[in-house]
Formats: C-alpha cells, sequence, structure tokens
C-alpha cells in the first residue's frame, strides 16, 4: 500500500486525497488553514456567492419589465452569515467525505526534512512523516506590489472583500483581468462607484476582443468609470481617502481601492529545496504532463503547478496524479490538455469561453470558420428579460470539428459545457446542430451557432 503525503487540502489536494484512498493508498493530508482550500472556500466560493447576489438586485432593476413590483435592499450582516454558512457546509461536506475514505487529515504546517520526508507542525507539536509519494498542493496568495500600502481596511486584498469591512462610497479597482471585472461588477452591484484601472486597451487583456468588448459596453451603461492605460505604480491613503497614481501622471481618488493583479505561488518555506525539487524563475514547481516534478516521487498541482488557476483544472490534476502514481497510466491515457479547459468571467453579462479563440487562430494563420448568434434570436433570452450577448463557435472548415467557443449573455457558465465536451472529443458542429434540445431553452442557441 504506498504512502501518499499531500501537503495542501485544496481541490488538487483532497481531490487527490480521495481518489487515491479510494484506488488503495494510505493517505495522509495536511492543511494549516482550511480543508478545501483557501483560495477556493475563501475566495472563489464567497467571491460567487456575493456576485449572485449582486445579480439578483440588478435583475429586481427589471421587475417591472417583468410585470411585477419589487424592492430590495442590501442587509450587509445577512449576507454575511449567508456567506459563511456556504463555506462551512462545503469544509463539512469535504472533511466528512475524506474521514469516510479512511483518509488521515493533520491540521498543521508540512515541511520538507528530505526527499521522502515531511515535518508537520501541529499545535501537538512535531510529526514526522515519511512518505513514498508527496503531493505539494499549497496554492497561491494575492500579489500585492511594493507600491500599495495594504491596511484591511480601505487599501484591501482580493481576500479583504468577501464581504468587505462595508460597502464602498467609490472603489477603485486595480487591476482588469478575470478577478479585477469581477470586483467590478460585484461592487457596481451592491451600490458602490466604480473606477477600473485597465493597464491595457481593453479588459480581460487574454480574451477575445469582441467579447472584452461587450463587458466594455455593459460596465459603460452602468455608469463604471472605465481608465485605459491606467497602470498604476502608486497608492496613499490620507483618512477616509484613497488615491492611486498611475504612470501617466493620472490620479484616481476614491473611498476605498483593492488590489486584484494576480497571485503568486506558495511555494517558499515549505522546504522544497530539501527534497530536491526545482521552481521556475516565477516560483512555480516545475512539472511534467503528469504533473511530476524533477523528482520522480514529487507531484505538484494546482495554483503552484504554473498551469491555468483553475479550481476545475486543480481537481483533475489531483485525479490524474492519484490515477498515475496508483500506476492506472502506465497504459495510454488522455493527457491534461490545458488549451482545452473552459473558464468563465461572473459579470453581468456573464462570459465563458473554451478552446481556440477567434483572434488567435488568425493570429497563428490557422484556417478557421466562425459562426455566431445573438442572444436576439432565441425564444428563451425574451422570457428571461435578457437579450443581451451571443454565442460564438469556432470550427475546421476543412472537417467541421469543433476548436472553441465563446458565450456572452445569461447562464454562459453553464452552457459551455457543451461546447467544451465538443472541443474535448473532437466532435463536429453537424454533432451539436442534430442534437433534440429543449425548446423553449438558452442551449438552443448552441445548435444555431453551430449551424
Amino acid at each position: 500500500m504506498p504512502r501518499l503525503v499531500i501537503i495542501g487540502g485544496g481541490p488538487a489536494g483532497n481531490t487527490c486525497a480521495s481518489v487515491a484512498a479510494t484506488l488503495g493508498a494510505d493517505v495522509t493530508l495536511v492543511e494549516r488553514e482550511i480543508v478545501g482550500g483557501a483560495a477556493h472556500l475563501w475566495d472563489c466560493i464567497p467571491s460567487k456567492a456575493l456576485i449572485h447576489t449582486g445579480r439578483e438586485l440588478l435583475d429586481l432593476d427589471r421587475a417591472q419589465s417583468m410585470g411585477l413590483e419589487a424592492e430590495g435592499r442590501l442587509d450587509i450582516d445577512a449576507l454575511r452569515v449567508r456567506v459563511a454558512s456556504i463555506e462551512e457546509h462545503l469544509h463539512r461536506n469535504i472533511t466528512l467525505q475524506l474521514e469516510s475514505q479512511n483518509v488521515r487529515v493533520l491540521r498543521g504546517t508540512g515541511v520538507f526534512k528530505g526527499p521522502h520526508e515531511i515535518v508537520v507542525e501541529t499545535v501537538d507539536g512535531l510529526e514526522e512523516l515519511e512518505a513514498d509519494y508527496v503531493l505539494v498542493a499549497t496554492g497561491s496568495r494575492p500579489r500585492i506590489p511594493d507600491f500599495v500600502p495594504i491596511d484591511h481596511e480601505r487599501v484591501l486584498t482580493t481576500r479583504d472583500a468577501y464581504p468587505p469591512p462595508e460597502i464602498p462610497e467609490h472603489i477603485v479597482v486595480v487591476g482588469s483581468g478575470v478577478t479585477g471585472v469581477e470586483f467590478t461588477h460585484l461592487f457596481e452591484s451592491l451600490g458602490s462607484q466604480v473606477s477600473l484601472l485597465v493597464s491595457r486597451q481593453q479588459v480581460l487583456p487574454i480574451k477575445d476582443a469582441e467579447v472584452a468588448a461587450a463587458l466594455e459596453e455593459a460596465f459603460l451603461e452602468r455608469g463604471i468609470n472605465l481608465l485605459k492605460g491606467a497602470r498604476a505604480d502608486g497608492v496613499v491613503r490620507e483618512g477616509d481617502v484613497v488615491r492611486v497614481h498611475c504612470e501617466d501622471g493620472r490620479v484616481v481618488e476614491g473611498s476605498h481601492a483593492v488590489i486584484a493583479v494576480g497571485s503568486i505561488p506558495n511555494t517558499a518555506g515549505i522546504g522544497l529545496e530539501a527534497a530536491g525539487v526545482e521552481l521556475t524563475d516565477a516560483g512555480y514547481v516545475r512539472v511534467n504532463h503528469n504533473c511530476l516534478s524533477n523528482v520522480p516521487h514529487v507531484y505538484a498541482a494546482g495554483d503552484v503547478s504554473g498551469k491555468l488557476p483553475l479550481s476545475s483544472v486543480a481537481s483533475m490534476q489531483g485525479r490524474k496524479i492519484a490515477e498515475h502514481l496508483m500506476g492506472l497510466h502506465n497504459r495510454p491515457h488522455r493527457h491534461l490538455d490545458y488549451d482545452k479547459a473552459a473558464s468563465a468571467v461572473f459579470t453581468v453579462p456573464e462570459i465563458a469561453d473554451v478552446g481556440i479563440a477567434e483572434a488567435e487562430a488568425f493570429a497563428s494563420g490557422r484556417k478557421i470558420r466562425v459562426t455566431k448568434v445573438p442572444y436576439t434570436a432565441n425564444a428563451k433570452a425574451f422570457i428571461k428579460g435578457d437579450t443581451r450577448g451571443f454565442v460564438k463557435i469556432v470550427s475546421d472548415p476543412a472537417t467541421g470539428v469543433v476548436l472553441g467557443g465563446s458565450i456572452v449573455g445569461s447562464a454562459a457558465a453553464e452552457l459551455i459545457a457543451v461546447v467544451a465536451v465538443a472541443v474535448t472529443n473532437g466532435l463536429k458542429v453537424d454533432d451539436i446542430v442534430d442534437s433534440l434540445l429543449v425548446h423553449p431553452s438558452l442551449s438552443e442557441l448552441l445548435a444555431d451557432a453551430a449551424s
């Protein structure tokens, strides 16, 4: 029975623990904060819960057009209770599942003493573990530039804002990637005035330009102040005022600022050098297609692996690692293809994509077929009272194989699943068109766009 020690209980760690235990491994999971993952249960899940509350408030604004009279007021204390209850429920379910599978959960900080030795500092003292295999899944933390004086009161990290100490009167969001635009949507929907600093010339710089333009248009309609080409290089708090200085001389003033400029891996201080594990220049564990480091028995997954920082990717990495160390991948199998991972941006309108983007294909010179259908062509969109957005599908013109897709609009994160299955399995547009889908439903947009 192989002995597996996992350092970090987030999506990668707890999934690996569960699958490996099911397959017969002796598993010990070391977690210093919360089983389920700090980044997942303290960042991802709370942010989506708050965003959903904001979406409900925005929907109330459209109540009259739906034949309703409605009034909604934000109760911040009730919102805090709701977020905490969701976190606790998920944490408890994950913990109970692991316990039922005889996974030993150690509360503490794990540090390599040698390639096969892990020392865990718990509240009861030190405990040494011997491992045949080790998974490093210690996650990441918000990146804070040197020029930002975080005070957790008015100058906030992303983790300070779930929910914030108070609903800001005017918040400056620094960073226009996925986290930044989600915060922009969140705070505006909860009643704040928002200024978004966009360091480049579009929000979501790595996304399809048409998708980014649709979100920018929605933000402008909601009164959000977009400052393009505004790269922050200083933050100053004076009493109840926060000023963000930009490289080009512009100064943006608000009551609060939140810093959403990415994350850094938690690889320092866990003794990786004692195990001989190599890191990249950015501090990530260097891994191969099986998530193995340069040390043959040490794996890395989740944010520390330097791959896509998505919970879904981390969970799949954890599953693949468990199968690999238990010998199930000695035969040919499908490796993780990060280029085929679906992702979503939980704004209004919602955004989701998978596979090759239109601009990416054109830039590489690849011939593609692009088909697009607006939500205004769909009956269910009118029934829901929200016809913003479109579905775009990218396919190979010669074979009809689906290469990618982008969705902007209601339920985009759910609808993209069909496109993701098609991309992952090499399905053709005809496979979507020939499917008998529910009517009326938003899913019909997929068949229309594939036609």
